[in-house]
């Protein structure tokens, strides 16, 4: 029997603050959006940009990790698996929805703290956070 593979990464900037609710279980889920830009020249020349904006749902441990460390503006790098979400609404209105389900989440960009001016930047400019595998509990 042949394997499928759904995997998918992109680095972006956070549109907004993450959002943490929890299910009716009391399992974390942290959703938030990234805006991943791309630029080209056409070939006379023209300069174009476009930007694109990803839906991210994380859960358990990476959804509190995501809560806490990222912020809006912040560079991530997200991986996980596409995921199609399909509901009616009160009025029968068919909807559809696609979201990226992270598993893993790496912080990148400057480093910022409460002691330190936002302009010096930092040699140890990534550092990885979180993977859902790597948390039992």
């Amino acid at each position: 029997m042949s394997r499928g593979l759904n995997k998918v990464m992109i680095i972006g900037h956070l549109g907004k603050d993450p959002e943490m609710r929890y299910t009716p279980s009391g399992r974390p889920v942290t959703t938030f959006t990234v805006a991943v830009s791309r630029s080209w020249n056409s070939a006379d020349g023209e300069r174009h940009a476009e930007t694109e904006w990803f839906s991210i749902v994380a859960w358990g441990n990476l959804a509190e990790i995501c809560k806490q460390y990222l912020t809006k503006g912040q560079q991530v790098y997200i991986e996980g698996r596409l995921q199609t979400r399909r509901w009616d609404d009160k009025e029968g209105q068919k909807h559809t929805s696609v979201e990226i389900v992270a598993n893993e989440m790496m912080m990148l960009g400057e480093r910022r703290d409460a002691n330190q001016s936002q302009e010096t930047p930092h040699a140890e400019d990534s550092e990885p956070i979180a993977n859902e595998d790597e948390f039992p509990f």
